[in-house]
């Protein structure tokens, strides 16, 4: 009979019972202790490396780029949400499998992952996203994301996109932002592969201004790459907004009226030399560059011979023609050469040796004082008075009012222009100036080369006091007084008194407004030299590439306000009849629509002739 123990309660338990208990008790110590053994001893190297492997990284937060709005706060360029493929290396065991695999599932070239693969390497620490695809489309990134749970070290990167809500109504203004190459990341160590930086237009001057910096994140991964945990240890700081004194209603009402034709348009603040208008024609899309531009499509743009991606405001310099009569005037009058009632007689050519230099007007002007010849554009006046200042003086007083330099605008490649010397033309061909050089540089044709910004800075030079003013786009950028026009403020004044006389009775009848205050010059600027003068074929009978460059350089006043109006149409003809209507369509949109004019007056300018410039 087996052994038996009595309770405190008077109850026995049994004996086999409580061994049993001790048993199971020291047989789960006995497992826990192996259990222990081996994971510590036995497999703690390797337990101990992938505790290691969880580490904290650091990573960049990428920066909004700044806003850039018109002066009435319309949005022209703006930041969207898109998408970018990455590639972590040090999460990748396989780089060149899981590229092939992303090749196949974006149909995109192997060669060039790995390219770019090979290319981001340098730049990028291992644990950070390396940017193999840019710009991911849903589709693409819907077939990643279904497929990238199987290959570690992919990451999908939410990136900004610029976009451009007008496209190619302010692409030479704006200019442009694409994905940054070898050059960019060399000249600044800020940037990584896969940034995105400007490269024409305000975005490339003002890049500074519109990046903004990125900031700084701390982010817990384990061995395979998951996110565990992260914390912000620098916030992004974004790029600064950017307010044109553009107004984008009046930039897109002035690139209507030069729809279909190649030429420019800058239209200016006479006192504060701020733009609000700046058009080039024919324009392209600037979203084109955002997403890298096909090669096809590059190669059309630069090869089209209408040059589409030339801004020709500030980028392309042509030969003034009349409208740089006005320089030449300035330029007597501030020299003391000659007096405003002084006349010269116009018989339509003057001789100099054995050739004839003509005036447009076959028959000559008569008797012209400088009022006459700046309101009837007479070219026999303005050939004497260049002799008499010779082409050193010229060009010393053309430099001085701000021709032959960049105005300074805050674009890029922008283009002093040509005004000759004596000294220049040794210097560049080796052989001395002559006379009829002269006489050609006097009337704006020769070698005499200015951008339309270059003459409507001049024009806002006559008209605000003499005061050269550099042409700004940045509304509250301060007003930047470059230098003083050397004319006294009472010859400026007969000058600009001149232009309003040549609206009223001249060769710029068409701006006529009899509700504002307009000034203007014409300009018919020659292309190619006519092998006999005094053939004068109509601009519809010639061959485009030789019809004549038509200028028109304005300023208008109403309400207290100034503002320039330049207008040059590539092979327009006459500057009168083909720039003009253009500009008088933009100060009706400046000044509102103007009273109606009298049914005779209407007769008159309907059968009025073609005229000058």
């Amino acid at each position: 009979m087996p052994k038996t123990y009595e309770s405190d309660s008077g109850q026995q338990t049994p004996r086999g019972g409580l061994i049993l208990l001790q048993a199971l008790v020291l047989g789960l110590f006995c497992l826990f202790t192996l259990r222990l053994w081996y994971l510590q001893v036995h497999r703690g190297e390797h337990f101990s490396d992938l505790a290691r492997e969880n580490q904290m990284r650091q990573a960049s937060i990428i920066a909004a780029r700044g806003m850039i709005l018109d002066r009435n706060g319309k949005a022209l360029a703006v930041n969207e949400p898109s998408f970018a493929l990455g590639l972590i290396r040090e999460d990748c065991e396989d780089v060149q499998g899981t590229l092939r695999k992303v090749a196949e599932w974006t149909g995109l070239d192997y060669q060039v992952l790995l390219d770019t693969y090979i290319r981001g390497k340098k730049r990028s620490k291992p644990f950070e996203p390396l940017v193999l695809i840019s710009n991911l489309s849903y589709e693409l990134l819907a077939k990643i994301e279904a497929n990238a749970v199987s290959w570690p070290g992919l990451e999908i990167l939410i990136r900004h996109k610029r976009y451009y809500p007008d496209g190619m109504l302010m692409a030479h203004v704006l200019g442009y932002v694409a994905e940054a190459n070898e050059e960019d990341l060399e000249k600044d160590s800020r940037l990584a592969l896969g940034d995105h930086v400007g490269k024409q237009g305000l975005e490339y001057v003002l890049e500074q201004r519109l990046r903004g910096e990125k900031g700084l994140k701390q982010i817990e991964v384990d061995a395979y790459g998951r996110e565990h945990d992260q914390h912000v240890l620098l916030e992004p700081r974004a790029g600064g907004n950017l307010k044109l004194s553009i107004d984008a209603g009046l930039q897109a009402w002035a690139a209507k009226q030069l729809e279909g034709q190649a030429g420019a348009i800058a239209v200016l603040e006479a006192d504060t030399g701020k733009v609000a208008a700046l058009v080039s024609q024919p324009s392209y899309d600037s979203n084109l560059f955002v997403l890298g531009i096909p090669p096809k499509k590059w190669k059309e743009l630069r090869d089209d011979p209408m040059h589409p991606i030339q801004n020709r405001v500030a980028q392309s310099v042509y030969p003034p023609g009349s409208t740089f009569k006005l320089l030449m005037a300035a330029a007597a009058l501030s020299e003391g050469l000659i007096k405003t009632t002084d006349t010269v007689f116009c018989s339509g050519s003057y001789r100099v040796g054995d050739h004839d230099f003509h005036c447009w007007k076959k028959g000559g002007h008569g008797s012209v004082d400088m009022r006459s010849a700046l309101v009837h554009s007479c070219d026999v006046y303005f050939y004497q008075l260049g002799e008499r200042l010779g082409i050193d003086r010229i060009n010393r007083y053309a430099l001085q009012a701000g021709f032959g330099a960049p105005t300074g605008i805050d674009l890029p490649h922008e283009r002093g222009g040509l005004i000759p010397s004596t000294a220049w033309k040794k210097r560049r061909y080796g052989e001395n100036w002559t006379r009829g050089e002269t006489l050609n540089a006097s009337i704006g044709q020769g070698s005499v080369q200015v951008s339309p910004l270059q003459l409507a800075k001049f024009v806002a030079s006559l008209v605000n006091g003499g005061r050269i003013i550099r042409p700004s786009l940045v509304l509250d950028d301060p007003v930047d007084v470059q230098a003083k026009l050397n004319l006294s403020d009472k010859d400026r004044e007969f000058i600009v008194r001149a232009m309003a006389d040549t609206v009223q009775a001249g060769t710029a009848q068409k701006l006529k407004r009899p509700d504002a205050v307009i000034g203007g010059k014409t300009g018919t600027a020659q292309v190619v030299r006519l092998a006999n003068a005094d053939i004068r074929q109509k601009t519809h009978e010639m061959a485009y590439k030789q019809r004549d460059h038509a200028w028109i350089a304005t300023w208008g006043q109403k309400d207290g306000k100034t503002y320039v109006v330049v207008c040059m149409v590539e092979h327009g003809g006459h500057g009168g009849e083909t720039a003009g209507p253009i500009v008088r369509s933009i100060y009706d949109y400046l000044f509102g629509p103007a009273p109606g004019m009298p049914k005779a007056q209407k007769a008159a300018e309907a059968a009025r002739p073609e005229v000058g410039d």
